[in-house]
């Protein structure tokens, strides 16, 4: 149970009973409920009215009719994620994102790791009301034009029957899951070099992050309120991290030496 409690894959789907179960959050997500939602229903049903059959058309030439009409929903939904999580990112709630990871560590007891980026008043209600104005760049994910690039080019990836889309989740996955911890290394104040090498220890505990995150993004209407569950899941995989250093550096048997599981 302990070893499950550890799995990255898991920790998307801790935020969203994360968020759910703390109410100091909810502020946070009624302050971009509704332009969010009517713009995710704008993008989806947009999208499926004018998109849906020509590629489920398309697909049949390759799938047969049954899987045609499987992954051309995969396909389009893949399509308004890269939409709606670009238009919430740059216009909606990449600072809601960060108040949301910030608000986290510290309910998890990372408050110092916190206050290295940003004004914080301990005598607040909650840990929201805590957050003061950041000190440096405050970003929760950086926009990737390369990402989305990838994206665009691994999309026909859906074509290839029965496996295409599992291959387009994996690699997409692959690219997003290191940045959902953006805003940690940054806090941490990791060079590229360091981060690169953070990053290699851990390729598929990530990869499997970002697949399950990938796949919440893929829901209809619910693309935002999995944004920022995905980025309170990502926080509590951050307390863990630095649960176990802290840990480490206490044990007189390791000295100051850490390394940790990279799980």
């Amino acid at each position: 149970m302990a070893m499950l409690s550890e799995v990255s894959w898991l920790y998307p789907l801790k935020g969203i009973v994360y968020f759910a179960g703390h109410p100091f959050l909810y502020p946070l997500l009624r302050a971009r409920l509704l332009p969010s939602l009517l713009l995710s229903i704008f993008v989806f049903a947009t999208l499926f009215i004018w998109t849906y059959l020509p590629q489920v058309a398309f697909l049949a030439i390759f799938h047969g009719r049954r899987l045609a009409w499987i992954n051309g929903a995969f396909l389009v939904l893949g399509e308004g994620a890269a939409i709606t999580a670009l238009l919430f990112e740059a216009f909606f709630v990449d600072e809601t994102l960060v108040d949301v990871f910030d608000a986290t560590l510290i309910n998890e007891g990372c408050r110092g790791l916190v206050a290295t980026s940003r004004i914080l008043h301990p005598e607040a209600s909650s840990p929201v009301r805590e957050l003061g104005k950041p000190t440096i760049s405050a970003v929760y994910s950086p926009f990737s034009l390369r990402q989305i690039i990838e994206f665009i080019v691994f999309l026909p990836l859906n074509f290839i029957p029965v496996a295409g889309t599992p291959i387009f989740l994996i690699m997409t996955g692959y690219r997003a899951g290191p940045l959902h911890h953006w805003r940690y290394f940054r806090l941490m104040g990791l060079t590229k070099k360091e981060r690169n090498a953070y990053l290699a220890k851990r390729k598929m505990q990530y990869t499997w992050f970002g697949v399950v995150a990938l796949l919440l993004q893929l829901i209809p209407v619910l693309s935002m309120l999995f944004l920022l569950t995905t980025a309170a899941g990502s926080a509590l995989w951050v307390a863990r991290h630095e649960e176990k250093r802290r840990s480490s550096l206490n044990d007189p048997e390791t000295g100051a030496h850490y390394e940790d599981d990279p799980s």
